[in-house]
């Protein structure tokens, strides 16, 4: 684990492990958001890494969001954030490699947007939850967009509308947390559905996050005309791969697939 702050990095295999550590209480400032964008850039453009994880220093707080102590020292709110908008995922291009946030505690305002941006969602079991934007008089932009696609149009709206805080059981009966996990226990956790995915064929989980992004916004038989047409890039590459060969090959022979991402 590098000693660099505000964010820790460390590389395990395939994986990427990154986490925030801004004492007391993990907020993001404009600097940080800025050092989260290039770490995630430069895993996106990395072809040895397939996997990220996101987590947090200490057992109080995953992030809280926006650093309003800096904006108070000068931050402009709608500031430069980086390459990849608030947290560095948000608004990240070209992100066709999973991200799992491994949530270790008091996860509220933009750092329950940047979880949203993430592919799979694993709470410790006193983790918690809220979009308090309301109650200073702003508006959670971006979880507006997202959470009402992630649960029930009425649960997100009430969580919008009003502020209100629910644990990790909540979170996970609504949809929007996978699985809650001991605390000793989420990293561990977090490491085994990586190496997991990992292990997968690097061309399809690609094809699989651009299909799945591109589709937000377009309709079944527009996206999947694109795909049987070929005109999806990662598709694309998959469908003319060695890999593909490889997966049937290895289906009839009754072995275990050797993937090159190629």
């Amino acid at each position: 684990m590098s000693t660099e702050t505000p964010i820790k990095t460390e590389i395990t295999g395939k994986i990427l492990e990154v986490r925030i550590n801004r004492p007391k209480a993990n907020a993001i400032d404009l600097k940080t958001s800025r050092k989260m964008g290039e770490i995630f850039a430069d895993f996106r453009d990395n072809p040895k890494l397939q996997v990220a994880i996101l987590t947090a220093e200490g057992e109080k707080f995953f992030c809280p969001g926006w650093d309003l102590k800096a904006a108070a020292e000068g931050d402009a709110v709608d500031g430069d954030y980086g390459v990849g908008g608030f947290g560095g995922l948000q608004e990240l291009p070209q992100l066709n490699k999973p991200v799992i946030a491994a949530i270790n505690g008091i996860c509220c305002g933009g750092g329950l947007e940047i979880a949203l941006s993430c592919d799979i969602i694993l709470a410790a079991t006193h983790a918690s939850f809220a979009l308090p934007e309301i109650r200073s008089g702003t508006i959670a932009d971006a979880a507006s967009i997202k959470l009402p696609k992630r649960i029930p149009y009425h649960i997100a709206m009430e969580l919008l509308l009003t502020g209100r805080w629910l644990d990790a059981l909540e979170a996970h009966k609504w949809g929007f947390v996978n699985e809650i996990i001991d605390p000793a226990n989420l990293l561990s956790r977090a490491y085994e559905l990586a190496t997991l995915i990992s292990s997968g064929p690097p061309l399809v989980i690609s094809a699989i996050k651009q299909v799945v992004r591109e589709a937000e916004d377009k309709n079944f038989q527009d996206m999947l005309n694109r795909i049987t047409k070929r005109q999806v890039e990662t598709v694309d590459k998959l469908y003319s791969s060695e890999d593909l060969l490889e997966g049937q090959l290895a289906f009839t022979e009754k072995r275990e697939p050797k993937w090159q991402g190629k």
